[in-house]
């Protein structure tokens, strides 16, 4: 697990859009996993602003969001499948066939969730995987308690996570819905990179935990440290409680400039 303490949102940006760059520019059929909320939209900017000068072509990628939330209908505009299109597919010209968000408007939640499994393996799994943190200390909606081996399926939204996301609700929460169909555990870590974002002193007992504390369901993103190819890309506020924050600055000052993320 590397950890990078950034300067600013751009720096964050930009070394995530040199990752799919050039992950793209070898191979332009490649599997990206996406994630929705504040943490990404660096990484969207920047790959848009590539895609605008002519240096960076999506259209043969293929894409795969870890969650959504049950119940909202299609088009709703705090669905993940309406962010995703806004954010980054529709004006990067991905293919709508080509993006994939879980259905949690389906009416067999189970059978969808196992097909959505299916069309991972079959796209040949997820090259690089994008994450946010949750306060909590979970990633995609994998709540505090989620199995480390889990796999795609329904879950339970915490009160937390509901008062957390309630800002894209019109700050009501009895409006965020209580369920979501989201990528597993096992699931995210099957990606070849993952990718983690997090910003801000709430997020910093999160981040600490993930990168420093003891693998546990207790703190579902710890299970990270499993991978082998793990970036985490924090601000000084969410690197704020990492014992170890000195190393971290000095092994990425000292690393070779053509190795990246």
């Amino acid at each position: 697990m590397e950890v990078v303490i950034c300067d600013d949102e751009q720096q964050r940006g930009r070394l995530v859009g040199d990752v799919i760059a050039r992950l793209v520019g070898s191979r332009p059929d490649a599997v990206l996993g996406l994630a929705t909320g504040s943490s990404p939209r660096p990484v969207y900017a920047d790959l848009l602003a590539r895609v605008r000068a002519g240096t960076l072509d999506l259209g043969g990628v293929s894409t795969f969001s870890l969650d959504e939330y049950v119940g909202l209908p299609a088009g709703h505009p705090a669905g993940y499948r309406t962010e995703i299109r806004e954010q980054l597919t529709d004006p990067a010209g991905i293919p709508a066939e080509r993006v994939h968000t879980p259905p949690g408007d389906a009416e067999d939640l189970p059978a969808a969730a196992a097909d959505y499994e299916r069309r991972i393996a079959e796209a040949g799994g997820v090259d690089v995987q994008l994450l946010g943190l949750g306060t909590d200390g979970h990633i995609a909606f994998n709540e505090p308690g989620s199995s480390l081996a889990s796999r795609t399926r329904i879950k339970t939204l915490t009160r937390r996570t509901r008062e957390d996301n309630a800002r894209f609700f019109d700050d009501d929460v009895d409006a965020v819905p209580t369920h979501c169909l989201t990528q597993g555990l096992g699931t995210i870590l099957q990606a070849r990179h993952v990718v983690l974002l997090a910003t801000g002193e709430h997020k910093a007992r999160a981040a600490a935990e993930l990168v420093e504390g003891a693998v546990s369901a207790r703190w579902p993103a710890t299970v990270l440290q499993w991978h082998p190819h793990v970036s985490v890309l924090l601000d000084e506020a969410a690197a704020g409680r990492l014992e170890l924050a000195g190393y971290y600055r000095e092994a990425w000052a000292a690393k070779p400039a053509w190795q990246g993320l």
